[in-house]
Parts: C-alpha cells; sequence; structure tokens
C-alpha cells in the first residue's frame, strides 16, 4: 500500500486527533503520561446502604444478573458467586498475571483472546440489575450487590489489571453506579466506600480524556460523561474535588454533541448499536442532571440528540422490537434496566425521545416505558408522528416505509471513518421479518478470514467485484481510500412506489451504481457493475429456510426472488453463510449469490 494513501487516511482522520492519540500512545510507552502517576486507595465496606422505604418500587427489572449470570446481552448459568474477574467470560481462559500496571497490558496480546469478554462482568450491569431487585424488596440482592463490589475491588485493585486498561469501560462503571444510586435514592448519601470507588475512576478517566476525544467515537462521549455525573455526585457529596470534573465532563458533553452528532441525526460510528450507546449515555447525562437540578446543556446539544432519537425512530425493525443490524455491534448496552432483549431498542428510544423532543416515540403502553418509571420521569403524552420515508443525507441512509415493508439504503457519506465495507448494503423488513440482512460483527479479535467476513463485503447485501473489500484495509479498525457517492438521484415517492439512486467509484476503479424501488408487494433492485477486471458477485443474505433455486429464480415458499442480468451470462447458486446478532454468537443463514464475469446490470425482484 502505497505511503500516500495512508497519509491522507490518517490526514482525514483530523491533524488535532492524530496529535491527541500519537501523544497518549507514545507518552504511555514510555511511561511518563500522568496517568501513570495516579494513585487512589479503594475502601472495602459498605457500599450501598438499606433502601429507604419510599425507594421501594413495584416495577419489573432486568433480572439478568439477579439469578444468573447476563453476557453481551445472553443469560448464561450463574450463581450468587462474584464472576471471576480476570478470565474470559465465554472460555474460561485466565489472563496470565493480571495484576499488572494497566499501561502495561496490551488489548489483542493477552492470552484470554477477545479483551471483552474480560471486561463484559467488569461493566457493572448488575449494579444496575440488582439495584432494581433490592428496590423491590429483596434484601439478598442488596448484600449480594455490596459483596460483589467488595470482590471486585479486591481482585481489582487501583489501576492495576485489564479492568482499568480502557477509559470507557471506567465510565461505564461510574454511570451504572449513579444510576444504582438513583435508583435506591442514596445518591445524595454517599458512602466513604463508594465515594472512594467513584474518586479512583474519575482520575483513572480525566488524564485520558483527550485521547477518548481524539477517536472521535463514544470513547469521548462515555468518558465525558462519566466525568460529569462523577464530578458533580462528589460535589453535591461534599467533595470539591469534582468540581473540576463536572466542568470538563459537561465541555466535552457539548463539543461532542456538536461534532459528532450530525444535523440530521447521524451519529459518527456507522453504528445502530454505538447509536444507542451515544443515546443512552447522553439520557444518563441528563435524567442525572434533571435529579440534581444543575445547569441545563445548550440548546444545541439537546437539539442534536433530538435528531439522533429521530435516526433511531427511523430504523426499519425498531417497530417490532428489534433494528437493523448495521455496522459494528460489540454487545454494549449501557442502561439494562428491563428484560426486554439485548436487540430490542425500544427502551432506549422511547426514554431518549421523552428527555430530548419532550414527546414518547412509541405511543402504546409496555415494558418500554419501565425505565421511565425507574428513574423517575413523566410520561407526557404528546407523540412523536410515526417515522416515514426520508433521506439521513449527511450520514448516508435512506429509509423506504411502506405500511408494514420497511427498507434500509446505506450509500457512501463518509466524515468520519467508516468500520464495515457496507456501501450500498440493503435492508428489507417485511412485517417482522428481516428478509434481506447483514452479517453484524461477531468479535473483534479474531483471525483476519472471520473478521473480513463479518466486517467485510461478503456480510454484506451488495456487490462485491475481483473477490476483494470495498476499501483497502489499513489496520484492523482502519480502511483507507474511503468510497464517496459519486452518482445519485434523491429519495422520491411516485404513485404506489419509492425510489432512490446511489453509486461510487472504488480505489481501484470498478463502478456500482445501485437503484432501488419498493412498492406495495414488490422490490425491485437494478446493479449496474462495471470496471472491474475479473468477477463481480452480487450477494443477498437471506433467513435460513428451505430455499430452492429454478432456472433464475428462488423461493421458499412464501417470498420470490428472480434474478437476471442484461448480457445473460449470471451464475447463480444458494450457499450457507453466517451472521451475528449477539457478540460473540454465530448463526447460519441463507445466501444467493449471482456472479459475473462481465460489465452488466444485475436485476433483481423481490415479491413479498
Amino acid at each position: 500500500m502505497s505511503i500516500w494513501l495512508k497519509i491522507t487516511t490518517y490526514w482525514r482522520l483530523g491533524f488535532l486527533n492524530l496529535v491527541r492519540v500519537a501523544r497518549y500512545r507514545i507518552a504511555l510507552k514510555l511511561g511518563i503520561h500522568p496517568v501513570t502517576k495516579v494513585q487512589s486507595r479503594l475502601i472495602p465496606g459498605v457500599f450501598f446502604e438499606a433502601v429507604n422505604p419510599s425507594a421501594l418500587k413495584d416495577l419489573a427489572g432486568n433480572s439478568g444478573w439477579v439469578d444468573g449470570y447476563q453476557f453481551f446481552g445472553i443469560k448464561v448459568n450463574g450463581s450468587d458467586n462474584p464472576p471471576t474477574w480476570h478470565k474470559n467470560c465465554v472460555s474460561a481462559e485466565a489472563i496470565d498475571k493480571p495484576l499488572r500496571p494497566w499501561w502495561q497490558l496490551s488489548d489483542f496480546d493477552l492470552n484470554v483472546g477477545d479483551i471483552k469478554t474480560v471486561w463484559e462482568a467488569s461493566r457493572f450491569d448488575w449494579v444496575v440489575g440488582l439495584a432494581q431487585s433490592a428496590c423491590n424488596g429483596n434484601s439478598a440482592s442488596l448484600h449480594k450487590l455490596n459483596t460483589w463490589l467488595n470482590d471486585w475491588i479486591e481482585n481489582n485493585p487501583s489501576y492495576l489489571g485489564a479492568n482499568w486498561k480502557c477509559g470507557q469501560e471506567a465510565s461505564i462503571r461510574v454511570m451504572h453506579l449513579a444510576m444504582a444510586s438513583l435508583i435506591t435514592q442514596q445518591h445524595d448519601a454517599m458512602t466513604p466506600q463508594l465515594r472512594a470507588l467513584v474518586v479512583a475512576h474519575l482520575r483513572r478517566i480525566a488524564p485520558t480524556i483527550g485521547y477518548a476525544v481524539g477517536q472521535d467515537n463514544n470513547h469521548g462521549t462515555s468518558e465525558a460523561a462519566a466525568l460529569f455525573i462523577g464530578g458533580s455526585w462528589l460535589v453535591l457529596n461534599g467533595s470539591s474535588e469534582g468540581a473540576r470534573w463536572e466542568s470538563i465532563g459537561r465541555k466535552w458533553l457539548e463539543d461532542r454533541a456538536s461534532k459528532l452528532i450530525q444535523v440530521d441525526g447521524s451519529f459518527s460510528q456507522h453504528s445502530v448499536n454505538y447509536h444507542r450507546v451515544m443515546l443512552d449515555t447522553y439520557s444518563m447525562a441528563e435524567v442525572w442532571r434533571q435529579k440534581l437540578g444543575l445547569s441545563a446543556f445548550s440548546p444545541n446539544l439537546n437539539g442534536r440528540l433530538g435528531k439522533a432519537v429521530d435516526w433511531l425512530h427511523a430504523m426499519p425493525g425498531i417497530e417490532f422490537g428489534h433494528a437493523v443490524n448495521l455496522g459494528a455491534n460489540d454487545g454494549a448496552r449501557l442502561l439494562p434496566l428491563t428484560d426486554t432483549d439485548y436487540r430490542d431498542f425500544r427502551p432506549t428510544l422511547q426514554l431518549a425521545s421523552v428527555l430530548f423532543n419532550k414527546k414518547r416515540a412509541i405511543t402504546l403502553s409496555g415494558i418500554w416505558d419501565l425505565q421511565l418509571g425507574w428513574l423517575g420521569i413523566d410520561l407526557p403524552t404528546l407523540a412523536l408522528d410515526q417515522p416515514k420515508s426520508r433521506d439521513f443525507h449527511c450520514g448516508g441512509y435512506a429509509v423506504f416505509r411502506q405500511k408494514d415493508v420497511s427498507l434500509l439504503l446505506r450509500y457512501p457519506r463518509y466524515k468520519f471513518r467508516p468500520s464495515q465495507s457496507d456501501a450500498l448494503h440493503l435492508d428489507l423488513w417485511v412485517g417482522g421479518l428481516n428478509v434481506l440482512r447483514d452479517a453484524g460483527t461477531f468479535s473483534y479479535n479474531v483471525n483476519s478470514d472471520v473478521s473480513e467476513y463479518f466486517n467485510g463485503v461478503e456480510g454484506h447485501n451488495t456487490v462485491q467485484f475481483d473477490q476483494r473489500d470495498q476499501m483497502p484495509r489499513l489496520s484492523r479498525f482502519l480502511l483507507s481510500s474511503w468510497l464517496k457517492t459519486d452518482y445519485f438521484e434523491p429519495l422520491a415517492e411516485v404513485g404506489d412506489s419509492i425510489n432512490i439512486s446511489a453509486g461510487y467509484t472504488d480505489h481501484w476503479g470498478a463502478s456500482h451504481r445501485r437503484s432501488v424501488e419498493l412498492s406495495k408487494k414488490k422490490l425491485v433492485v437494478k446493479d449496474l457493475v462495471s470496471g472491474f477486471e475479473k468477477s463481480a458477485c452480487l450477494r443477498w443474505r437471506l433467513p435460513l429456510d428451505n430455499w430452492s433455486l429454478e432456472n433464475n429464480t428462488i423461493t421458499n415458499g412464501k417470498i420470490r426472488i428472480v434474478i437476471s442480468s442484461d448480457v445473460g451470462d449470471l451464475q447463480l447458486r444458494i450457499i450457507e453463510g453466517t451472521e451475528s446478532i449477539y457478540y460473540l454468537n454465530k448463526q447460519p443463514v441463507s445466501v444467493v449469490e449471482a456472479t459475473t464475469e462481465g460489465h452488466c446490470q444485475i436485476t433483481t425482484e423481490l415479491y413479498f
């Protein structure tokens, strides 16, 4: 790969961001970064007192950790014993010599595989769930909460081990501790043990906020929220040390909302799940601000968050308790207050809409309202308009809606770095069925073949040229030569049909133009492909079923797909593929492949 290609890619990340990240990494490697000098003492004892009668609630909570363990949204067998904090939660492999200074540990070279499998239990989701259970009158859950926190600090001394390595992971713990304190109505009466734990975390987060901001993703929003919430929490409880952290956190919450959330609500990370992470983060900050009576955030922040709510509200699948599996999906669910499935985005949508749009997103009452009850937020009578077909032009997302059919077209508008090769990916929902599907992520730390399958073009409903990816890869998380939309016909509704067209030309000169037309019972997609050397392969990723192929028609008895070419040289086949709905979990899907060796237009007609 040419040096010039690397230079232009890094330049697009932003000069100031490069400086922030480089300065952090160099100083850390040399052991001279201020964060390596931080000290704090954790105190064993009581973190949460007995729940006051006024905090008792007759509301269903998240039981995932009350009678077991819950990793990456999947409930697994567990016990009342604390998790083993330095083990892979899937394979049970343990970190060798775990209690080393965190800056001496690598994310990817540890013997446990994916570091997220170690971090998962230390995100403190269980703190929130056990606090809810205690507020339901279960004193055993309060004992368990304090026991586990004592076990955690015993096995995770200040700044030693992998669980101190990531500022965002530390931030998630602070936010969950704060939400538990609100739920139990103990936020204005911190015990010395809880105060010491929060202080230790903020001392870890504050020195590296520049590195988090330099990544232009949810690390910056999470760490800003933790500083704001944790800092003001300490001030409320008589500690002047928190005032500076509160100020820093507020500053970066405002900055990140302005920088990372575009005017149409698209977020810097091209991912539905990371969009939820961002919304939950800001929701917790806003709930906390309201409860403490702190000064309001700016109209700009509230406006950007309102648009981000509209973006999520528009996504196909939301109304059925799911969502398109678009972009990176690392299993994160930052506000786990309900027993809804991990892939159900409605609790986040309802809470964020009430906070930032002053309207409910979901008119009917349901389990998605429970978060408001737990946090003491009133449900307004006004409701958002039902989502309609629209184009989120800043982010490159076109959404079609036709009664119970919805569709998403992803076209390349990369103000921020892409993480997946999903240009011109198409996601189709008919009723509650995701007919044309995204592969998901599976894991961030797997061999390159598996990673490239899920994150690369093979994991999406689009065209692959010459058996390669859509963009050259510089590193595990960085693609180069970002695609640009060079052909576009805007979304239009004509009679019973909705239409849009978009196209790009890649780094190697191959061109793909896709035109989409959706009517009440039919989807027509025309893919014009040219400029490639050997082959172009169109894939449609379908639910696993008894699909049959006869001539150029694929059907499962309910859905019929007809694929043709204007030059007639298509090779069609149905193969078994893989998708990941939950992190580190795979399941089979059916994949239709249509391959051509010549420049042509491929037409797909899907009848439902």
